[in-house]
């Protein structure tokens, strides 16, 4: 019997094929979800909802009157909400050293405006019993030089779950951030696709491999379950929270391979490439 039959889950940030947001929608649809799921790319967005038997609805996870929307729609169309994933996310590049408002702001609004939002949303309409999970970062505990400003969104979006869950736990909702790792996903072409790079990465992870989507859906998977846990901010990185994140000295050719490594799904889908 399928573990999710009957429910029904958003999942937003799920337009890229080989992107963690769409498997985890896969995953929940497979599951006996009904899924609907979200991301500024229509065309794209559109496919994954044809897939999985799903409903499509454009929304920018930045914008509060998108995501509201978003939920209204689940809501309308299956006439309940029980799980709801956010898995849109954008990396801002750069040490402390080259901040600025514009950069900070950027980070900011998409890795932890954006959280807030969604559960605000989603614990509105969602069933007694729920489940909201946001995608974090295990950046958020490992420094790695390039990533400041999104660690640190990161950072304030794992604490929003701790009060969200305490907030929301009266009804049973529970709320949870998983913390990937690096992670071999669309996201990552060019990069963490490299056996080199990879190398580097997996010296760090006991066990001896770089994360895949699937490994992130599966844990989204337990945690709209009946899982009795709530305000976690769980590391899903093949224990690489026990040890460390590389030093950029480490990877072939050194600092120079983080190089236009900013872009993201949603900078290309803002035209930002």
């Amino acid at each position: 019997m399928s573990n999710l039959k009957g429910k029904v889950a958003v999942v937003l940030g799920a337009s890229a094929e080989g992107g963690t947001g769409y498997a985890i929608a896969e995953a929940y649809a497979a599951e006996g979800a009904k899924v609907v799921v979200g991301a500024r790319s229509a065309a794209a967005l559109k496919k994954v909802a044809a897939k999985i038997g799903g409903t499509a609805v454009v929304c920018d996870a930045g914008n509060e009157a998108d995501v509201a929307n978003l939920i209204k729609v689940a809501k309308d169309t299956y006439g309940r909400l029980d799980i709801a994933v956010n898995s849109a996310g954008a990396t801002t590049m750069g040490a402390v050293a080259d901040m600025n408002e514009d950069l900070l702001t950027q980070a900011m609004k998409l890795n932890y405006f954006a959280h807030v939002y969604f559960v605000k949303h989603a614990a509105k309409v969602m069933e007694d019993d729920g489940s909201i999970i946001l995608i974090s970062s295990l950046s958020t505990t490992h420094p790695t030089a390039p990533n400041f400003a999104y660690a640190a969104a990161k950072s304030a979006t794992d604490c929003l779950v701790r009060y969200a869950a305490e907030e929301y736990g009266h009804r049973g909702i529970r709320v949870n951030s998983i913390l990937p790792g690096p992670i071999v996903s669309d996201m990552g072409k060019g990069f963490l696709d490299q056996p080199a790079i990879q190398k580097v990465f997996t010296r760090e992870i006991p066990l001896r491999r770089m994360g895949y989507p699937k490994d992130f859906a599966n844990a989204c998977v337990w945690l709209a379950g009946p899982a009795f846990i709530t305000g976690a901010n769980i590391p899903v990185c093949g224990g690489n929270q026990l040890t460390r994140f590389p030093y950029i000295d480490e990877f072939p050719g050194g600092g120079s391979a983080w190089e236009g490594k900013g872009e993201t799904l949603y900078d290309r889908e803002h035209g930002k490439s």
